[in-house]
């Protein structure tokens, strides 16, 4: 067998697998008829569903605001009301009459880890939701 015979060959094997052949393939016919794929008219109109590149994207803009507000209200909550809480509690101990005098440092603790906690998660949520919903002003 010469160079040109395989060459023919694997071409004839990948053209019939890589198009859609309509003759039969049982061996008695040499050559198969090839379709081509069809081109689409200029002027049919192409519609995709589900992805975001066709979706209406324009919006109200009222969660631009709304979403900010509400996450800054959580945070203003998330510090509060602990604090509403933990500061009576230190405000009787302090109290010497009090039965819990003695816990002075147990609720100074709480309010300094309380903060400290709250400070964290407040940083990460202003850090996610104000600036994401700043990115995308007019």
């Amino acid at each position: 067998m010469d160079e040109n015979t395989v060459n023919t060959t694997n071409s004839d094997i990948t053209t019939r697998k890589n198009a859609q052949v309509i003759a039969p393939q049982d061996g008695t016919q040499s050559t198969a008829t090839i379709t081509a794929p069809t081109e689409r008219p200029a002027n049919e109109q192409r519609q995709a569903y589900g992805t975001a590149k066709t979706e209406n994207l324009r919006d109200s803009g009222a969660w631009r605001v709304l979403l900010p507000a509400f996450v800054a209200l959580c945070c203003l909550a998330l510090l509060a009301l602990p604090l509403l809480i933990l500061i009576p509690l230190l405000s009787d101990s302090i109290d010497a009459s009090s039965s819990t005098h003695g816990l002075i440092w147990l609720w100074v603790s709480m309010i300094v880890i309380e903060v400290v906690v709250a400070v964290g998660i407040i940083w990460g949520l202003v850090k996610v939701f104000m600036t994401q919903a700043g990115n995308y002003s007019h």
